[in-house]
């Protein structure tokens, strides 16, 4: 009884606080970090990233992180249930009124657990926003891509080339490009991540809270070779009329 009257109190304290809760969902290489910097910026999301939110509380050395490394130690993935647990944790902790969640969840699985523990906290997912981008443009976008090893620094042919071509801008040290960033590599990618996601696509298109974009909306700015500015012009107009609602 008492834990049901918490959970209630719980519920009613949060649905005064939140506002909207938006998902960014999107291949690799599709833009999600790019539109969610200028979401974060233009309507002050608190962001989560669940591959940023799993590092960092293995670093602090949380009850969940020593709960993750454990899996991450044996070189198995993290169990969705203690990923879900983190993300929960996060937005239960965490004050701001606008939630954003970039690229999770991932899977139909994923999608219901956390869909169950937001109704306890009386949230749910308002918005999911769909990043459609053609996979040959993705594949070109991520092998253009070359990495300094020693430091991590990534450079891309098309928008910030090292000064020498295949140099280090910083040491002069040679270049290399990923395995996963050659462009077979990346059509696999892009084949299992679109195998992945198609349920979740239906789930929440037929929740009527799906978005897609292509940026067919900004022709000359597609051209140019700025989807992603062209994709945020309309999800702008979007959640204008979300924030305001």
């Amino acid at each position: 009884m008492q834990k049901a009257l918490f959970q209630a109190q719980k519920a009613i304290q949060f649905r005064m606080a939140r506002d909207i809760t938006t998902i960014v969902m999107g291949p690799p290489g599709g833009g999600k970090g790019t539109i969610s910097k200028k979401m974060i910026k233009d309507y002050d999301y608190y962001h989560i990233s669940t591959g940023d939110l799993l590092r960092a509380q293995v670093r602090a050395g949380t009850p969940l992180g020593k709960e993750a490394a454990t899996f991450m130690n044996a070189g198995g993935l993290v169990p969705d249930q203690v990923v879900i647990k983190m993300v929960l944790n996060e937005i239960a902790d965490n004050k701001s009124r606008h939630i954003l969640l970039d690229g999770f969840p991932r899977t139909q699985v994923q999608a219901d657990q956390l869909e169950a523990g937001l109704k306890d906290l009386g949230l749910g997912i308002d918005c999911a926003l769909n990043l459609d981008v053609p996979s040959e443009e993705i594949v070109g976008r991520i092998s253009s891509r070359w990495t300094h090893p020693g430091s991590g620094r990534v450079y891309a042919y098309d928008y910030n080339p090292p000064k020498e071509t295949g140099k280090d801008d910083v040491t002069g040290e040679p270049l290399i490009q990923r395995d996963d960033d050659k462009p077979e590599a990346v059509r696999k990618r892009l084949e299992a991540y679109n195998t992945m996601t198609a349920p979740l696509i239906q789930h929440y298109s037929k929740k009527s809270i799906l978005k897609t974009f292509n940026g067919d909306n900004k022709p000359e700015l597609v051209a140019a070779g700025r989807r992603s500015d062209a994709i945020y012009a309309a999800t702008k107009q979007l959640l204008d009329s979300l924030h305001k609602a």
